[in-house]
């Protein structure tokens, strides 16, 4: 894991979120856009939306993969919600041992490979940061949101996020910024006359991607 604490330096990051109101007007699509200092476009940063109220109701949680493929954790930045259900299959054709020392989950898979490791219940909130005993240039994080409201920006640093009306805070995450742990928070207000809504925030960045495999270095 010595790969996980290389730091880099501080730069800036803005989010752009702005509300538009859906037909009919019982929710709207919240549209983000997370870039760095220069304008590059983030991919991999969670926009997660917090209900003032508790309202989200409680859904069934999906089970989801994450692969372990030519030495690296894929993918290697997951947003779930809290209750979801973790497997961690590998796909190589060399046994990983995969850990975590997180607050939000500890756990260890002793040496295996295929999909013999038993599924993971993810139930708390907080950034999960993995890593594998065999190959310590190996890492993935995953962050647990305690809400239904999230996504992931893709390459073009934008997501979308369906929503009912109301007020919300707004935790922006990613590994390489906010020091890797806590999220940037904001509040917004999402209602039938909402105008679109443009708010900056300041995150310090650090170089926490995994390391190279040795045959690639």
């Amino acid at each position: 894991m010595n790969g996980l604490k290389r730091r880099v330096g501080v730069k800036w990051c803005a989010v752009f979120i702005c509300a538009v109101s859906a037909q009919p007007a019982a929710a709207a699509l919240v549209s983000a856009l997370v870039v760095d200092s220069t304008g590059v476009p983030v991919s991999d940063a969670v926009i997660a939306l917090l209900p003032a109220s508790n309202s989200a109701g409680t859904q069934p949680k999906p089970t989801v993969a994450l692969d372990q493929v030519k030495k690296q954790f894929v993918p290697h930045v997951l947003a779930i919600e809290v209750g979801t259900t973790l497997f961690f299959p590998n796909s190589d054709n060399i046994r990983h041992q995969v850990y975590s020392f997180s607050d939000a989950k500890r756990f260890e898979l002793k040496l295996y490979s295929g999909k013999t490791a038993a599924p993971i219940l993810f139930d708390k909130p907080g950034v999960v940061v993995m890593g594998c005993n065999i190959h310590d240039w190996m890492s993935a994080y995953v962050y647990v949101v305690p809400t239904p409201y999230f996504a992931m920006t893709d390459k073009s640093g934008h997501a979308e996020i369906k929503v009912p009306m109301g007020t919300y805070t707004v935790n922006t995450w990613h590994p390489r910024y906010a020091r890797g742990r806590e999220p940037v928070t904001g509040q917004i207000s999402v209602n039938h006359d909402v105008e679109p809504l443009h708010e900056s925030l300041v995150l310090a960045a650090f170089d926490e991607s995994p390391g190279i495999p040795p045959e690639k270095q």
